[in-house]
């Protein structure tokens, strides 16, 4: 007596399985998410093109300017003449310094920060926040 395969499981033939099958989605969504991952943003967020003001008002007849430029070389000057002669500061520590003994020589000057187009936002920022911790209340950004 021969059996046949299907009278051995009941009489039943092979069932479709009727479920999505989502692993290839997976696998494309892994390599977009990897894609936009490892491609770089088109502008850096630390370097921001400052825009220029419309209409600023005359800065004050005496103040103190802190100059910051693009390659992080920053001046000091008293009423826009340079307060060391031809010297420009490459730390921020030695600026701070001559900064603290020409605020203590003239504690009612405020300060005016002149950041270059394409100076880093953030040390403007950081330069701002020294001057208000020395005890500076006055601190303005100097604009075209």
């Amino acid at each position: 007596m021969a059996f046949s395969s299907s009278s051995l499981r009941g009489g039943r033939g092979r069932k479709l399985k009727s479920d999505i099958n989502v692993v290839p989605y997976i696998d494309v969504m892994l390599v977009l998410l990897i894609i936009f991952m490892v491609v770089p943003p088109q502008n850096s967020p630390s370097v921001i093109n400052l825009p220029n003001a419309q209409k600023s008002a005359l800065p004050p007849d005496n103040y103190i300017q802190i100059q910051l430029l693009q390659n992080g070389e920053l001046s000091l000057s008293v009423n826009g003449k340079r307060a060391l002669a031809g010297e420009s500061f490459k730390n921020r520590p030695a600026l701070l310094r001559r900064l603290r003994a020409l605020h203590s020589d003239f504690p009612e000057y405020p300060v005016m920060i002149a950041g270059d187009r394409d100076a880093k936002y953030d040390d403007v920022i950081q330069l701002i926040s020294e001057a208000k911790k020395m005890g500076i209340t006055r601190v303005g950004l100097a604009t075209k």
